[in-house]
């Protein structure tokens, strides 16, 4: 018996899984976690942000982009993306090129400023440098602590209405109008009617807490299409679209002009607070803050989504950022970067559906695109609303980018109203060195460009 017992202690000591490979590199008994329940919340959090490689080459292919070459730029660069926040970060979040600078990337940088996709992709693979240094010194942590709360608040709601006009917008469900600008479109037309369903179908469904609701909303719309006569089917499977179109086409020396300062900066201000934002709140969700309120490798996690979007410059996206959605997979147990990595695979294995991406039409799209607007939109419940010289700099720059259909010219906007109202109301002491400097850089942007 007392050899029996020594025997059964020794295996409870010494269980398989803290030998493995998959323990050494992720310390997966370290974080309560098993390979099965990390493989769950890898696949939990790949489906619901599977609606990016539909989403993402239906806009960029408006910037002029091959579809088929956007395709394989989403996945790879997701890909990519997931596997380094996974293998050196070990944090359980995925990324994807970022909703709302894609939109900015396309309708602004290219369709209303006129600069070719290739001097876009240098402003991204720019501003992508910019914040590796930042993350890499202490630059990052002054800056983010002094933009105004408001403020950082006030750019993800914008970049969210921005979105929701262009998804209003591509659906048809507003049209321009000679007299008012914009009017409500014929409801009457499949397209608007279709996308106006697949909002409200992903916004039932996510009330519900269904899994996977946007991209089931997405493909069930497809199917309807498909069954008007709207959607032609070019089947499931196939070899993946050459990357060759985008493959290293960035045009860094197109950057190197004063026009394009706002560009490079609006990437970067979005892309940071949104990143800042979404490792955070993922943060406390995984159990990743200590008892002390340290973040368990955050630098790690910040340079991993820094350095993944100058790869997806590389290969030819918008600004790569962590998923929010990614909360979806810490929900179903994801507690380490294997889940990150299960995401990335089934990345890569989306690639081999590009006839499937291909059928997917811009309505369908759309209904995904004024939902996640609505999303985005949430963070106007932390402006301190009775604070007037907090809330009408929020107020300016969010509404001021969709009404100027530009993110740059919003942000710009919103940061010289609050200089402004600061410094003229006696509070000039809430202005940080950094705000005068951008204050100024932007009010020379208005009046010599």
């Amino acid at each position: 018996m007392e050899s029996r017992k020594s025997e059964a202690s020794t295996l409870e000591l010494s269980p398989p899984l803290r030998t493995g490979w998959l323990e050494r590199i992720f310390k997966l008994s370290l974080h309560g976690t098993t390979v099965k329940t990390e493989l769950i919340a890898g696949i939990t959090t790949f489906i619901t942000m599977a609606y990016i490689i539909f989403v993402n080459p239906n806009i960029m292919a408006d910037a002029g982009i091959d579809h088929g070459a956007a395709f394989v730029a989403t996945c790879i660069a997701a890909a990519l993306g997931c596997l380094l926040m996974g293998l050196y970060a070990n944090w359980p979040v995925g990324l994807a090129p970022g909703m709302g600078l894609n939109a900015f990337f396309t309708y602004t940088v290219v369709g209303t400023m006129g600069y070719h996709w290739e001097a876009a992709l240098g402003a991204v693979f720019i501003s992508g440098v910019l914040f590796m240094f930042l993350t890499l010194s202490r630059v990052r942590e002054w800056l983010l602590n002094s933009i105004p709360v408001s403020l950082r608040h006030a750019m993800g709601a914008g970049v969210g209405l921005f979105l929701g006009i262009i998804g209003l917008k591509t659906a048809g469900i507003i049209v321009a109008s000679p007299a008012t600008l914009i009017k409500l479109g014929n409801l009457r037309d499949p397209a608007p009617l279709l996308a106006a369903v697949c909002f409200l179908m992903i916004a039932v469904l996510s009330y519900h807490r269904v899994f996977g609701a946007i991209l089931i909303s997405i493909i069930t719309v497809t199917l309807a299409g498909w069954g008007l006569g709207l959607v032609h089917y070019g089947g499931i499977l196939s070899t993946p679209p050459s990357l060759a179109p985008t493959w290293m086409a960035m045009d860094i020396a197109g950057v190197f002009n004063v026009s394009m300062i706002s560009v490079v900066l609006a990437f970067l201000f979005v892309h940071m607070f949104d990143t800042a934002g979404t490792l955070m709140g993922v943060a406390q969700r995984a159990g990743l803050v200590g008892e002390d309120g340290k973040i368990e490798n955050l630098s790690r996690a910040l340079k991993a989504d820094s350095a993944s979007s100058v790869f997806g410059a590389m290969v030819g996206v918008p600004p790569v950022t962590s998923y929010v959605e990614s909360a979806a997979g810490v929900a179903a147990g994801g507690r380490t970067g294997l889940t990150a990595v299960t995401v990335g695979v089934l990345f890569i294995a989306a690639m081999f559906f590009a006839p499937l991406a291909g059928m997917i039409p811009a309505y369908a799209t759309a209904g995904a695109l004024i939902y996640v607007a609505m999303l985005m939109m949430s963070g106007l419940e932390h402006i301190k609303w009775s604070e007037a010289t907090d809330s009408i700099p929020a107020i300016v720059t969010a509404i001021m980018m969709p009404l100027t259909f530009s993110v740059a010219d919003g942000i710009a906007l919103g940061f010289i109203t609050y200089v402004v109202l600061k410094a003229g109301t006696g509070k000039h002491k809430e202005i940080s060195i950094s705000l005068w400097v951008l204050c100024a850089i932007f009010i020379a942007k208005f009046i010599f460009l």
